[in-house]
């Protein structure tokens, strides 16, 4: 199997009884982070492709589960892999970032069957799971995908959860 040079981010989601929504956010074995569902695309897949493997190998989430495709991508630099080198020499010496697609997923089943690559998951609101996010690309992603899902719009969902990503007007 050979690692494209490209990652998804998928945050699983659902609807509780009441109809407010929920998002899983999965700490990391590793780094001990708070994040979706992450990883590489191999072979030949396309981004949805990996995204649907990647969260049936993450959390045991079923190939049926819809999937909602995210306007946002991000760039990761590889040097925040611990095989940055070997990924380097793989995709021909002179990568430095690699884009993430990141999606939505609609679990209708709240049972989550961890990996070993996490150690804990967690059911939360927006507005709890939004402060624990780790990576600031990856809560643009979780704000998108919420203002999907509530039918919100920038006026009305404005930047709640993303005001530290932007410059203070001290900085200016």
């Amino acid at each position: 199997m050979s690692r494209l040079p490209w990652q998804v981010l998928v945050y699983p989601y659902r609807m509780k009884v009441d109809g407010t929504l929920e998002y899983a956010l999965l700490r990391r074995a590793d780094g001990g982070w708070w994040q979706g569902v992450a990883g590489g695309g191999e072979d030949s897949e396309l981004p949805s492709e990996a995204a649907k493997r990647e969260s049936f190998e993450e959390i045991g989430a079923p190939y049926d589960c819809p999937l909602l495709e995210l306007n946002t991508v991000t760039s990761v630099p590889i040097s925040a892999y611990s095989n940055a080198k070997e990924l380097n020499e793989l995709w021909g010496g002179n990568v430095y970032v690699i884009p993430q697609y990141c999606f939505g997923l609609k679990m209708s089943n709240s049972e989550i069957v961890l990996s070993e690559e996490h150690t804990e998951y967690r059911w939360l609101s927006y507005e709890d799971a939004q402060p624990m996010i780790h990576f600031h690309a990856n809560m643009i992603a979780m704000w998108e995908l919420h203002a999907r899902l509530t039918g919100q719009g920038v006026t009305e969902l404005g930047l709640h959860g993303l005001e530290c990503m932007l410059p203070s007007k001290s900085d200016g």
